[in-house]
């Protein structure tokens, strides 16, 4: 059964609650910041190897609010990815996805309504931002509705899953991409509220949303997670962040065997940095100004790069035998 209006509003209400704690704790680690700065060297940069040319560092020295929003920033993310041509790998299907407001969830909930599915969009309280990503997908012929909430709520994320099965019918695919980030230069600053909010987002949630989800997936549906790729090697200054990353990968590699029975294939893309809304909340602007300069390809991906992998993991056309695995996406190695 869907909740009440009432209901709705007390997860909305809660959404906002959230992003307040999240900025008293962006605030913290912004005094910190103020009187660090750490020059970087030029380097040569590899020729890009994609259908179009994409940003490379320096970016816009900005520092986003959080939780972040898409259209606060100069450097606008791409995630259009005009030469990707749709085939119906989903047709049909609906898909639900956490963080879908922006940056990666943006641009996978595209590429899912390019190859025909219909999406519902979890999200925190960036509403203008929701909105642009309901437009986009409804610019490609398929409905999309919005739902604001916190996923670290079990409650809403039961609410997340009744209000996409009741209004789009059915659900097929989740992908479990909203995540918290706010790096830490000293273990010892790493506020036990920081550590916190950093668990309930990205552990918490995922299993929240996974847990309300799969009562509802039949056989040959999807589960995709976003990790990362300090989930696989490790960040120094993002340890709660990365300890998450590693969970991740690590509980969707065990809920893969734990559904198999049932049919539901459970995958992770582990990107490597990505220019999302994600890392300008996260960084002094300076930093933000090199953000993806250490990556082979000397700088971060675009979202539409990343999403594609999206697709792959959840059409059975592309990936029926691929279940429980960890696709990194890092810019070489």
């Amino acid at each position: 059964m869907a909740r009440s209006p009432a209901a709705a509003k007390k997860f909305v209400r809660g959404a906002d609650k959230a992003a307040r704690r999240e900025r008293a704790i962006q605030k913290s680690t912004d005094r910190r910041d103020r009187a660090k700065s750490k020059a970087k060297s030029k380097q040569t940069r590899p020729k890009q190897a994609g259908a179009r040319q994409y940003p490379v560092p320096p970016l816009p020295k900005q520092h986003l609010a959080k939780p972040g929003r898409e259209s606060d920033l100069k450097l606008k993310p791409m995630f259009k990815a005009p030469d990707y041509e749709g085939s119906n790998k989903l047709k049909d299907k609906v898909a639900l996805i956490t963080g879908g407001d922006s940056g990666i969830g943006r641009a996978v909930a595209v590429l899912y309504a390019r190859e025909g599915a219909d999406v519902a969009i979890a999200y925190l309280n960036e509403h203008g931002d929701a909105r642009e990503t309901l437009r986009a997908v409804e610019a490609e012929g398929r409905r999309c509705i919005l739902i604001p909430g916190d996923v670290a709520d079990p409650k809403y994320c039961k609410h997340a899953v009744q209000r996409t099965v009741k209004e789009l019918g059915q659900l097929d695919i989740l992908v479990n991409n909203a995540a918290f980030q706010i790096h830490a230069d000293d273990i010892t600053a790493l506020s036990d509220e920081q550590f916190d909010r950093t668990l309930k987002t990205n552990l918490y949630g995922y299993f929240n949303m996974a847990k309300a989800a799969i009562p509802h997936l039949e056989a040959g549906s999807a589960i995709v997670m976003t990790g990362s790729v300090t989930g696989l090697q490790g960040s120094k200054e993002l340890l709660d962040y990365s300890m998450t990353k590693g969970g991740i990968h690590a509980f969707a590699r065990s809920l893969s065997g734990h559904l198999l029975e049932k049919g539901i294939r459970v995958n992770v893309v582990a990107p490597g940095p990505v220019w999302t809304p994600l890392n300008p909340a996260d960084r002094p602007a300076k930093k933000v100004a090199e953000f993806g300069s250490q990556a082979v390809m000397k700088r971060p991906a675009q979202p539409e790069e990343i999403a594609p992998a999206f697709v792959f993991l959840a059409a059975p056309s592309c990936s029926s035998y691929i279940t429980g695995e960890i696709l990194p996406i890092i810019g070489g190695y």
